[in-house]
């Protein structure tokens, strides 16, 4: 049984460095958002391509002790998948545009029921819930124009806010504590 998490963090000159280097990183693909767009595309496409050749081979070398079909078809699906990808950049990022803009819609009319159920947190929820489902709704009416350059412009962001937090915070890990087992009185 698991009491909690324990979470450490650790500070130093390279983790500055290292969030330091991540913000610049950011800022150069928030600069090219059209070119790490498609430079994520290929490199999701190269993944799901090598993952699918793995499941492939996992499928052979697994014939005859059971999990062959399950094996076979997810390979075949991560190959089909990563060479449509590869192949086809331009409609691969429409795609990932279409999925990401429904999620942004989804998540901010889920928020904006959950403000009219909660009231203690209503406001924060009303806020987020609006700008998530605004943003939802500018993403799937452009989804052409935003595709080129939606997912450059999230990668971007997420790698600036990595490395905000790194100068702020350092290196965080996170463990579970270990408890005694309330049946044997033991640690577990």
């Amino acid at each position: 049984m698991m009491s909690g998490l324990s979470v450490t963090r650790q500070r130093t000159g390279w983790s500055f460095f290292l969030g330091a280097l991540l913000v610049l990183i950011g800022l150069v693909v928030l600069g090219n958002a059209v070119i790490a767009t498609t430079v994520s595309i290929v490199f999701l496409g190269w993944m799901l391509l090598i993952a699918g050749i793995a499941g492939l081979v996992a499928a052979v070398l697994s014939v005859g002790s059971g999990g062959v079909w399950s094996a076979a078809i997810g390979g075949g699906v991560c190959f089909v998948v990563g060479a449509m990808c590869l192949r086809h950049t331009d409609a691969a990022a429409v795609t990932l545009t279409l999925i990401m803009g429904a999620l942004f819609l989804l998540g901010g009319l889920v928020r904006l029921v959950a403000a009219g159920v909660s009231p203690e947190h209503r406001w924060p929820l009303l806020f987020s819930g609006a700008v998530s489902t605004l943003l939802g709704l500018a993403v799937l009416f452009n989804l052409f124009d935003a595709s080129r350059a939606l997912l450059g412009v999230l990668l971007g962001i997420q790698t600036v806010v990595e490395g905000i937090t790194m100068i702020l915070i350092g290196r965080v890990t996170v463990m579970a504590e270990p408890t005694e087992d309330l049946a044997y009185g033991r640690p577990v």
